[in-house]
């Protein structure tokens, strides 16, 4: 019989020569045993560069720039920067219709929010309309989306009051309050942009959609508490945001409620709710819920104004300055003790704000099947929050709500933005006196109604029933927002999902396999029923890179499965264990300590009589292996292309052995 030499040598790039050997035991028929090839040679500086491309270039910009002339690389720079110019060459009057519709449908959205969201953040009313219009602008010009409708959003809306809100008070210090909330924006475009600008974007894949989704459900539920004050007319209210503390206060200050604020309130509530249930359930009715929010302001503000003699204790938003966005460069806070609660607020706000406008592009994308490119993205928003700071606006983003109804309103581009800009400047310019008796209430009923489609208790079941442990991540951030702080419970988010991400790559699977007979597929002995155990053999599948966060633990658990075999093979009185293959096709990578932790395990394994083989190291795998001698150790026989290679050729000795 023909022995394989599995030597391991260095061969030109490109080339794999192949050792073949036949093997005629009697009980196998003739079996082909190839070696197993190093990669191509690469210097250090290629393999640096190779890795640097993956982490920050995996989608390749550049190529559409290859072997092109001087004046068409300008053409697709100015494309790439500025998205404008790539769909605005195409732009043609059928397209128009659509977007003057969509446009004015999210501005009657956006307007009635706008207002609602800078109150959501203790900030005066106005700052809302503000920040409806620059950003949507900005956006236009160097956003990749078509149907991503821009403007304050919830969740970054309440972040920022909360944060801010417990050093300075917004009633007591209005100027510094507005000052922080420019700089957070600030510095949450100028991280937003950075991201995007240096491709750091997988800094926030860290925020999985399981704590995402039990953060913005916990942060909804407060949300839609903290309304209660507007909704019952109390005016002495706690600026806490947890659910103890403000329901307490709702009861223990009974004597405030107001009856007529209580009855106007509910039934505006209720009206949004049940055009919002109407849409859902007939999306071709999608105007109907986006329509409701401002026929709500207008109602309310004809009631309260008709009958202002009869009525008392409804607090109105009051007047509001018309005109355009004044500049605020000069209110931006660069120095003093809270610059580092503002950076801080604008780092945490720009990255929830970024997530969800990110994921929101991408979900209208796959809709349309178009792409949307993740860094521009961001330096997008960045470059929005930038301007925006300077500009009378706070944090802004994509709005999910907004953008549904920009999409089946029929958008077709980024005009749909421009329009609704427009008409938020006709709205600051000539009708901002018609909020004058614009009811607080409603605009407690129009914020419950937008967050209310945050909790989404399908998708937390789903959790439950695919991954407990996603599910239990969901409900530590819920719970963490609800009864101890808003940014704790984001913490904890974060937190448990950096736990989840250690907990794989510090505990990685390791699985028996089995044959599957009359072929040479080996698969999980508790997935496949029909698998079987190879006598003499355990053969062990690694699904992880192996490196020193999981080394040592991998050296035990193996050793660990060698003793229950020999356990289990003394229990039924079956051949003796003689060899363990690993089988490392999931082994995308090792370091210095996972080589270590093979060379120890092989060596306790020899002094055993155990034999130690290892079957189709990958390319990294190998090339590692080989520098550090280690396949030396190995001698022949210790390294094979597959598993069932593995075992056929090491059977054949067996069985040539006396």
């Amino acid at each position: 019989m023909g022995v394989n030499s599995n030597r391991v040598e260095d061969f030109p790039a490109g080339a794999c020569h192949e050792t073949t050997v036949k093997i005629t035991a009697e009980s196998l028929p003739p079996l082909e045993i190839h070696e197993v090839c190093l990669p191509p040679n690469k210097t250090t500086f290629q393999t640096l560069k190779h890795r640097l491309s993956e982490i920050f270039f995996p989608d390749d910009p550049l190529h559409r720039f290859k072997n092109q002339s001087p004046s068409v690389k300008l053409v697709l720079g100015l494309q790439y920067f500025f998205p404008i110019f790539q769909w605005g060459t195409n732009y043609s009057l059928r397209l128009i219709k659509s977007d003057i519709i969509s446009g004015l449908t999210i501005a009657s959205l956006a307007i009635p929010q706008g207002i609602s969201y800078a109150k959501l953040a203790n900030l005066p009313p106005i700052i809302g309309l503000y920040s409806s219009f620059v950003p949507p602008l900005i956006y236009a010009v160097l956003g990749s989306s078509r149907h991503l409708a821009v403007g304050p959003v919830s969740i970054a809306s309440l972040v920022m009051g909360s944060m801010l809100g417990e050093s300075v008070s917004h009633t007591e210090e209005p100027i510094l309050y507005l000052k922080l909330a420019f700089t957070a924006t600030f510095f949450s475009g100028l991280f937003q942009a950075s991201l995007g600008l240096l491709r750091l974007g997988f800094i926030i894949d860290f925020l999985s959609k399981a704590t995402l989704l039990g953060f913005m459900a916990g942060a909804a539920v407060i949300v839609s508490l903290q309304q209660l004050k507007g909704l019952f007319g109390i005016v002495h209210f706690t600026n806490k945001m947890q659910i103890i503390p403000v329901m307490s206060s709702v009861f223990y200050h009974r004597e405030e409620w107001s009856w007529q604020t209580i009855v106007m309130g509910l039934s505006f509530l209720i009206f949004l709710l049940t055009t919002r249930h109407i849409s859902i359930r007939k999306p071709k009715l999608f105007w109907v819920s986006a329509a409701a929010p401002l026929t709500s302001v207008i109602l309310s503000t004809i009631l309260v104004f008709a009958f202002k003699a009869h009525v008392h204790g409804i607090s109105t938003i009051g007047h509001l300055q018309k005109g355009l966005n004044p500049p605020s460069a000069n209110m931006l806070y660069v120095q003093g003790p809270y610059l580092g609660l503002a950076i801080k607020t604008g780092i945490i706000t720009g990255i929830l704000s970024l997530t969800e406008g990110i994921a929101v592009g991408r979900t209208f994308a796959s809709l349309r099947n178009y792409q949307v490119d993740g860094n521009k993205e961001m330096m997008a928003i960045g470059l929005m929050n930038i301007v925006g700071s300077c500009s009378s606006c706070f944090v802004t983003s994509g709005s999910f709500s907004r953008s549904a109804v920009n999409y089946n309103a029929g958008a077709q581009t980024a005009v749909s933005n421009i329009i609704m800009a427009a008409t938020v400047l006709v709205t600051l310019l000539f009708l901002m006196p018609l909020f004058t008796y614009t009811p607080s209430l409603v605009l407690g009923a129009i914020i419950i109604t937008a967050v209310i489609g945050l909790i989404d208790y399908r998708a937390a079941y789903r959790l439950w029933k695919v991954d407990r442990l996603d599910f239990f991540a969901c409900m530590c951030a819920f719970f963490g927002v609800l009864f101890i702080s808003v940014q704790i419970g984001l913490a904890i988010a974060v937190g448990v999902s950096i736990f989840k991400i250690l907990l794989h790559v510090t505990r990685p699977n390791t699985v028996v396999l089995g044959n599957i007979p009359g072929t040479e597929i080996y698969q999980n002995l508790r997935c496949y029923r029909e698998a079987l155990r190879v006598p003499s053999f355990l053969i062990l599948g690694i699904e992880s890179p192996i490196f020193f966060a999981n080394s040592t633990y991998l050296q035990e658990r193996i050793l660990r499965w060698v003793r229950e075999e020999e356990d289990r093979i003394q229990e039924n009185k079956e051949s003796t264990l003689k060899c363990i293959i690993l089988d490392m096709t999931a082994v995308t990578a090792i370091d210095t300590s996972g080589i270590e932790a093979i060379n120890e395990l092989r060596k306790t394994l020899k002094k055993r009589s155990l034999q130690l083989v290892l079957a189709n190291p990958v390319g990294d795998v190998m090339e590692k292996l080989h520098r550090s001698k280690t396949l030396q150790s190995f001698e022949l026989n210790g390294l094979y292309l597959s598993v069932g290679e593995a075992v056929a050729d090491i059977s054949s000795l067996f069985k040539a052995q006396p």
